[in-house]
């Protein structure tokens, strides 16, 4: 297809970037709203177009002519420049550019010495010299990939076959953010999703639109909880400001200490089905008996045919409870665990009540007037019970040799 479309021929209409004021016919920016014979994501321009012809299949036969004698001129000009964009997109605009502009730096010498520089251009655009850079840019990356001739090979008013519309936006950034460091890593990661990079680019400069989508949206607030537990993978920084976050508010940490022994629980079924281990009451850790392995089996079906929309807590309490029970009771039923177990829980009671004697600053009542006789009467009770219990272990010793 050859093109010779001149600013010329259209008639000056409102930006579709009001901060710049540059408009060409059919040069909607990919940010903005799908102008005529645009690419779209749910389809091809002609499809969507497809819908107002069927609305108007019911008209007069001479409606549908072709023939340019049979209609007004301007309509004529609207309807080739509207069938250039559907076909060529942003191509048409970056030829333009591409065949009349000369950087500045650049020697002015032979076919160039016509060119203007990107400032010059934009001035007669009625557009800013940044946006003209950018159609400049895009020619200049398809160029390299040997998509469209190179500059040198342009002069003002050269006519050559484009590419299809669909090509442009892989090398047309419209925005300034997309050159930086930060807009490469989102458009790449946005490419990386299966998605325009100008997408992702517009929702990082407009975070309060973001912001009022996930507040209203669920699915958008889902889409954003699971970025950022991606992204929390990888950052550090981050996992530490939402544990802040949450520990400082108290709804949310309720909710994740409640979660928490959730998941306590059901990591306490499914270790004695992956692991065929059981920790008793007591806390020592056994061979799981056959009842107890195959009741946690089932408990654990259970829980992993849960939707993620339905809440764990009460399926797990009673997996817990059912499980740990079936544990206890089979402690009892063996000699040798039951006499373990009591012997485990009697070192456990033991350790405990020993460091938090030794913790007791015993200089403190020397140094500072904090004696007081409540003190004194508690610590003889305790030595009382020390004394019972020692008395009592010492009777059982000889029965235990």
């Amino acid at each position: 297809m050859t093109i010779a479309l001149d600013p010329s021929d259209t008639t000056p209409t409102p930006a579709d970037e009001p901060e710049e004021g540059f408009w060409v016919p059919g040069a909607a920016e990919p940010q903005a709203a799908p102008g005529p014979g645009a690419p779209e994501e749910d389809g091809a321009p002609e499809e969507a177009a497809g819908g107002v012809e069927d609305a108007g299949a019911g008209e007069d036969a001479e409606d549908a002519s072709a023939d340019p004698a049979d209609h007004d001129p301007v309509v004529v000009r609207d309807a080739r420049d509207f069938g250039v964009y559907a076909r060529t997109g942003g191509w048409a605009f970056a030829l333009k550019v591409a065949r009349s502009v000369r950087p500045g730096g650049q020697p002015a010498e032979g076919a160039a010495a016509r060119k203007v520089s990107a400032r010059a251009f934009a001035a007669l655009a009625g557009c800013s010299a940044e946006r003209v850079m950018r159609y400049y840019k895009a020619w200049d990356m398809a160029a390299d990939d040997g998509l469209v001739p190179q500059f040198e090979v342009l002069e003002p008013g050269a006519e050559i076959d484009l590419p299809d519309a669909d090509v442009w936006l892989s090398y047309y950034a419209s925005r300034n953010s997309a050159s930086s460091v930060r807009g490469q890593a989102i458009s790449a990661a946005a490419e990386a999703e299966g998605i325009r990079p100008t997408k992702a680019l517009e929702v990082a400069e407009n975070p309060t639109a973001l912001r009022a989508a996930i507040l209203a949206d669920p699915g958008t607030a889902e889409a954003a909880r699971g970025a950022l537990l991606d992204r929390m993978k990888e950052d550090p920084a981050l996992q530490t400001e939402m544990a802040r976050a949450i520990a400082r508010t108290d709804d949310l940490k309720k909710a994740v200490a409640s979660e928490a022994k959730v998941a306590d629980r059901i990591g306490y079924v499914r270790q004695i089905v992956e692991n065929g281990q059981v920790k008793t009451p007591a806390g020592q850790t056994v061979e799981a008996p056959a009842e107890v392995r195959a009741e946690a089996e089932r408990h654990l079906s259970l829980l992993d045919e849960l939707d993620d929309s339905e809440e764990a807590g009460e399926w797990a309490g009673e997996a817990y409870e059912s499980v740990r029970g079936l544990v206890a009771r089979a402690v009892e039923e063996d000699p040798a665990l039951r006499v373990q177990e009591r012997r485990t829980r009697f070192y456990s009671s033991l350790q405990k009540a020993t460091k938090v004697f030794e913790e007791l600053t015993l200089d403190e009542v020397m140094e500072e007037e904090i004696y007081e006789e409540d003190m004194l009467q508690r610590l003889e009770a305790l030595q009382e019970a020390i004394g019972s219990c020692i008395a009592a272990l010492r009777k059982a010793a000889p029965a235990a040799s």
